[in-house]
């Protein structure tokens, strides 16, 4: 009884600080601190787009559906 105590008061608590800190450099891998202005730019270039062609797929939708005959 007693080792199944000690496993779960000291492994799993480290099993657990190990997980964290793997997806916390998994995070900071995935976004360098070297990034500039240019690349956020980019990005907000392209929320912009993918706004604009949401819009247009919607306009185009509304007149699809009022021009179908419903029964």
């Amino acid at each position: 009884m007693i080792p199944w105590i000690i496993f779960a008061v000291v492994v799993v608590p480290l099993v657990i600080v190990a997980f964290v800190m793997s997806r916390r450099r998994a995070v900071a891998g995935e976004h360098p601190a070297g990034e500039g202005t240019q690349s956020e730019g980019l990005t907000d270039q392209e929320l912009a787009e993918a706004e604009a062609y949401e819009a247009k797929w919607h306009e185009q939708d509304k007149e699809r559906y009022h021009e179908e005959r419903l029964p």
